[in-house]
């Protein structure tokens, strides 16, 4: 599959890089791209071609990655849409539905993807919606670019995306959050910052291999180093009495209605 990616960011870069690491080419790849120091890092990095020249970009490829801010997406689409000769469109602009692109693309062949930034190092997670008119082949080739920096979940119903976006899209800064916090913890405890992030940062990254590694619910692992009248119960007790658990749910459905009232403005845009 030789793919053009409009948007040469973070998310087009680990993407870049993760299909070559799978057995891509750089010759199957383009950008276009108008800053110009991406486009030298682009090529300097993976040897891929990369400017500013979307009617060559497009031309002959069987998928084009919409890589692009969502706020520049309708007019990115207004310029793409003379030149699209029935490839397969994949976006992976937050918060403009599917529909929407189809419409201003005037193409049926759309998926839409939600990845999220631990695909830099190859560790994400992408929610994908397809249009009814796209094909098998087209689904797995979308897949297979996708799993190149991660793993997918397919949705039957777009609106799903937006939990998507609350969960695995945000979720890391929720992530990030918590560590600041245990962080902070640790350092009035009397570490310095280098053992703090240490000790904060493996203890996520085991209990998240503990957890992905188990067939058990996540509340039967939590259980389980929870001895009574423990250190652990006295921490979750606080917890509990500060309501943390509500308050996270909480915030996650706020993350997601504000996803469907972004979907709802910029699609209004176009």
């Amino acid at each position: 599959m030789n793919i053009c990616f409009i948007g040469g960011g973070n998310m087009a870069t680990a993407l870049i890089g993760g299909m070559l690491k799978r057995g891509y080419t750089a010759a199957q790849i383009r950008v276009v791209e108008l800053n110009t120091d991406n486009c030298k890092r682009l090529h300097n990095d993976f040897g891929v071609h990369a400017d500013s020249d979307l009617a060559a970009g497009v031309a002959g490829k069987d998928a084009i990655v919409l890589a692009v801010k969502p706020q520049q997406l309708r007019e990115v689409a207004a310029q793409l849409q003379p030149l699209l000769q029935g490839q397969l469109i994949i976006s992976i602009a937050a918060g403009i539905r599917a529909s929407d692109i189809a419409r201003w693309l005037n193409t049926q062949s759309v998926v839409r993807v939600m990845p999220n930034t631990p695909a830099l190092i190859q560790s994400g997670v992408a929610g994908l919606y397809a249009l009814s008119e796209v094909s098998m082949v087209q689904r797995e080739l979308t897949q297979v670019l996708m799993e190149a920096v991660g793993s997918t979940v397919w949705l039957k119903e777009e609106l799903m995306l937006d939990g998507v976006t609350a969960i695995s899209g945000s979720g890391p800064a929720y992530v990030f959050y918590f560590i600041e916090a245990m962080q902070e913890a640790a350092i009035e405890l009397g570490f310095n910052e280098a053992d703090a992030k240490r000790l904060v940062v493996d203890t996520f990254l085991g209990a998240a291999k503990l957890a992905a590694a188990s067939h058990e619910d996540t509340a039967v692992l939590r259980a389980r180093v929870t001895s009574k009248n423990g250190t652990t119960e006295r921490a979750l007790m606080s917890m509990e009495l500060d309501s943390v658990k509500p308050h996270i749910i909480a915030a996650v459905h706020a993350a997601a209605l504000r996803s469907k009232e972004m979907g709802d403005e910029l699609g209004r845009a176009g």
